[in-house]
């Protein structure tokens, strides 16, 4: 019986369904795109420099045609400020997840940090904090890429402060403050020494820091690996 069939679709719902499934393609497609101009500006920019590369070069690269740059950014600054976003999200989810994969105390989680950072330090593409390098070749001339680096170093100093503040310490910001300087100086020396030991002399300076802050900072039980 037909009350018990699908009802056939009229020539103009089939247009419809056609039309609608061309848009979602075409902005399927112009989101691929986007996604590998930015992707590709990241890498360049991190690899050579952000004035040493050109929109063109990253164009050329990334294979999309210069139309689609100015469809999604006004420019290239608007186009660093996505590399940086993105960069601030892989590099963060990375870093506290190391950092939290390795032990369950907020105290030793203090100190694994530098561990994580001469883990990354040891990478093939090292090429030092790619927000500091914004901030040197640019040095406060573009007031917006200069509020990305700072709320990247924010999230850092935060991030540090909860741990430390979990961990017992009166002045939780305070010591965050502190090893957020240690991070920074570690970063900065494993780039112009390429000596990635220089995490472990931060770190130790680090671990005098939290015993003086944390009242029986050195007395945590042993832990299995990874808890």
């Amino acid at each position: 019986m037909l009350c018990c069939r699908s009802l056939p679709q009229s020539r103009t719902s089939k247009q419809g369904k056609v039309r609608r499934s061309t848009r979602r393609r075409a902005l399927d497609t112009a989101s691929a795109r986007r996604d590998r101009l930015v992707e590709t500006a990241l890498r360049l920019f991190y690899r050579n420099g952000f004035h040493a590369t050109g929109i063109d070069a990253i164009l050329a690269e990334a294979g999309v045609a210069k139309m689609t740059l100015y469809k999604h950014f006004k420019g290239k600054d608007e186009l660093i400020l996505a590399a940086l976003g993105l960069r601030h999200d892989r590099w963060s989810s990375w870093f506290r997840g190391e950092v939290e994969r390795r032990s369950r105390s907020p105290r030793r989680r203090l100190l694994l940090v530098f561990d994580v950072l001469g883990d990354w330090f040891r990478t093939d593409d090292f090429r030092g904090c790619f927000f500091l390098n914004a901030a040197s070749e640019y040095g406060g001339l573009e007031p917006r890429i200069q509020e990305a680096v700072a709320g990247h170093k924010r999230w850092l100093r935060d991030y540090l402060a909860r741990l430390a503040s979990e961990a017992g310490a009166s002045d939780g910001d305070g010591l965050a403050g502190q090893l957020t300087l240690l991070v920074e100086g570690a970063i900065a020396a494993a780039l112009v020494d390429r000596d990635a030991d220089g995490a472990g002399t931060a770190g130790g300076v680090a671990q005098g820091l939290v015993r003086a802050a944390i009242p029986g900072a050195g007395d945590d039980p042993p832990e299995e690996a990874g808890k």
